[in-house]
């Protein structure tokens, strides 16, 4: 029996879940003012850029994004982090009083989410963190909630949910891998 694929977000889809999400994010903030985004690498770089766009199409202003690697804060690996390819946490900027809001592609058990916020804390003291998701995927081991989601999609722990990106890195769909 092979796998069976199904396309829960085409590419249009996706564009509109990233600009409800940024309209929700600039009506909870009331715009960009103090806001910055960063992203879970990869796939939460990629979609912060492109949240970060639709901000600035919508408000006139640019939003600084920046990139947290959190290999080396993940609890589930610890003993085996010699061997992890460590990416790099870029924030180019002082997050010291910022509203962060921290982007990921999917939800899941919501242990990336804490070892993201671990790295942004090492980083400086935010004056909130917001968690920015395409997909909830539903199985939480840690009282982890998304303040903006694309998509919830509850799913068996036999499937998997893959956001795919093009070549420039623009997400192009989310699918649901049984």
């Amino acid at each position: 029996m092979g796998t069976e694929n199904t396309v829960i977000l085409d590419g249009v889809g996706v564009k509109r879940a990233l600009t409800r999400i940024a309209h929700e994010v600039l009506e909870r903030n009331k715009g960009v003012k103090d806001l910055v985004l960063v992203g879970i690498r990869t796939g939460g770089v990629y979609l912060a850029h492109e949240l970060a766009l639709r901000l600035e199409e919508i408000e006139g202003e640019k939003v600084g994004v920046g990139a947290v690697d959190i290999t080396l804060y993940r609890d589930d690996i610890k003993g085996h982090s010699e061997h992890l390819p460590v990416g790099k946490t870029d924030i180019p900027f002082s997050i010291e009083g910022k509203k962060v809001v921290l982007v990921d592609d999917v939800l899941f058990t919501g242990r990336t989410i804490r070892a993201a916020m671990d790295a942004i804390m090492d980083h400086g003291r935010p004056s909130c963190i917001q968690l920015a998701v395409l997909v909830d995927r539903g199985h939480r081991d840690l009282p982890i909630r998304a303040d903006f989601v694309g998509r919830n999609v509850p799913t068996s722990l036999k499937e998997n949910i893959t956001v795919a990106f093009d070549s420039a890195n623009k997400p192009t769909e989310v699918v649901l891998e049984k």
